[in-house]
C-alpha cells in the first residue's frame, strides 16, 4: 500500500465547498466550554459537510487562536451562527422543521447503533457541556435522544469525540443528499 498525497484526495477548495451541497444536519453546541472542542467540531463539519455549527451560550465563536488550533481553518469553510440561549436555538431550529436530538444519556433515549436515520428529514444534534452535558430545559425541547453504547467504566466520551461518533451515521445515510446537488 501507498499513502496518497493530499494533492491526489481532490479536496475542494474553500470556495469550491461553499457552493457545494451538505447533508441536513445542524450541530448546536450548548455551553461548550473547550475552545479546541468547538474547533474539532469544526473540522468534523467540514469532513462531513454538514450544514452549520450553532454556538450557544458560553461556547466560543471565531475567530479564535484556541478554535483555529483543533479545526484547522475549517472554521472558515463551515457556517455557524451564535445564539445567547440554547434554547431559543433549538426552538427556532424545530420551526424551521428540524428534528431535535439530543446527544444525552437519558430515559427513553435510542442507542446510536439502533437509530434509523430517515432520508427525508432535517436533523439538529445537541451536544452538552463537558461537565453538565445538555441542559434538561434543552433536554425538555428535544423530539429525543441518541445515547452512544459504551461498555467501560467512563460514563461518557469527551464531546468533541462524541460528535464524530454520532455524526458518521448521519453522513452515511444523507450524503446522497450532497451528491444529488
Amino acid at each position: 500500500m501507498r499513502k496518497i498525497t493530499n494533492q491526489e484526495l481532490n479536496r475542494p477548495t474553500v470556495d469550491e465547498f461553499a457552493a457545494m451541497g451538505r447533508i441536513p444536519v445542524v450541530v448546536v453546541l450548548d455551553n461548550v466550554r473547550s475552545a479546541q472542542n468547538v474547533g474539532a467540531f469544526f473540522r468534523t463539519g467540514d469532513a462531513f459537510a454538514i450544514e452549520c455549527v450553532a454556538l450557544c451560550g458560553i461556547t466560543a465563536t471565531p475567530p479564535s487562536k484556541d478554535i483555529h488550533k483543533s479545526a484547522l481553518g475549517a472554521e472558515l469553510s463551515v457556517e455557524w451562527i451564535h445564539y445567547p440561549s440554547t434554547l431559543d436555538c433549538v426552538r427556532e431550529l424545530k420551526a424551521q422543521g428540524y428534528r431535535i436530538l439530543a446527544i444525552e444519556q437519558v430515559e427513553g433515549a435510542v442507542m446510536l447503533d439502533e437509530l434509523q436515520v430517515a432520508s427525508d428529514c432535517k436533523y439538529a444534534l445537541v451536544f452538552g457541556n463537558e461537565v453538565a452535558g445538555v441542559e434538561q430545559s434543552v433536554v425538555d425541547e428535544c423530539d429525543g435522544a441518541i445515547e452512544i453504547p459504551q461498555l467501560g467504566t467512563k460514563h461518557s466520551l469527551n464531546v468533541s469525540v462524541a460528535g464524530g461518533v454520532v455524526l458518521w451515521p448521519f453522513f452515511a445515510a444523507l450524503r446522497h443528499c450532497v451528491d444529488d446537488k
